[in-house]
């Protein structure tokens, strides 16, 4: 990290608003005992779906909760089927199918019936969601950022494809990439910090670090910290 700056990294929060709180009070304490001049917290994405409290999230986040910090918020394949499923019910059955009901749920969206399998139901509850979400918070999405770098370290929700230049990414990788990429001892011109995909514990490589430690399911939020060459987590 450049001098005098910290940053801390937050994994995949998935709807967790009670993680995240509990994160966000370690990593303030955390920073109150350094000297850092500039802080900086990036989220990695995926805060809706799966856990209870999409909303929750969403309204904290918006709020830039940790003061004295710049906040940077970046895109993830589940806010991105979100707002695919407000434009378009096609992709209902996918998105529902791993976290939608929950987001739904959350914004109050009652559903037509226990499972969603026919084109109108899903049209039923697109329309549905899209009268309940407070416009802030699908705009808050719409702007969500697809990377950001730092220092020797490039931050993206998934991944990175190997062989393609940092700024050549195309959004499809950087949201969804898996194997090609956790598979890689490729150098990727910086080292790339991602969520996306769960481990047990934080998994640090020579060129990558992946901090998506299930929080919906485990109850463990993980953040990196990184303070000039120094890395270690803080977790819930």
């Amino acid at each position: 990290m450049p001098a005098g700056s910290r940053v801390y990294a937050v994994g995949d929060i998935h709807g967790r608003l009670d993680l995240l709180a509990r994160l966000h009070d370690l990593i303030a304490a955390d920073a109150a005992a350094s000297d850092a001049r500039r802080r900086v917290v990036v989220y990695l994405g995926d805060y809706v779906d799966r856990g209870p409290d999409t909303r929750g999230v969403v309204d904290l986040l918006m709020r830039k909760p940790l003061a004295g910090f710049e906040h940077i918020h970046l895109l993830g394949n589940h806010e991105d089927y979100l707002l695919q499923f407000l434009e378009n019910p096609a992709v209902g059955p996918h998105w529902c199918s791993f976290g939608g009901l929950e987001t739904l749920a959350s914004y109050g969206v009652r559903l037509p019936s226990p499972f969603l399998v026919r084109a109108a139901e899903y049209e039923i509850a697109r329309q549905a969601l899209a009268e309940q979400i407070p416009p802030a918070h699908v705009e808050f999405m719409r702007d969500l950022r697809l990377t950001h770098q730092e220092g020797d370290y490039f931050f993206a929700h998934a991944g990175v494809k190997p062989g393609v230049a940092l700024a050549a990414q195309q959004a499809e990788d950087l949201l969804w990439i898996r194997d090609e990429f956790l598979d890689s001892d490729d150098d990727f011109g910086a080292c790339v910090v991602h969520g996306h995909t769960i481990v047990e514990a934080p998994e640090e490589r020579p060129n990558r670090i992946g901090i998506d430690t299930g929080a919906f399911a485990t109850g463990r939020l993980t953040a990196l910290v990184l303070d000039g060459t120094a890395r270690r987590f803080i977790q819930t």
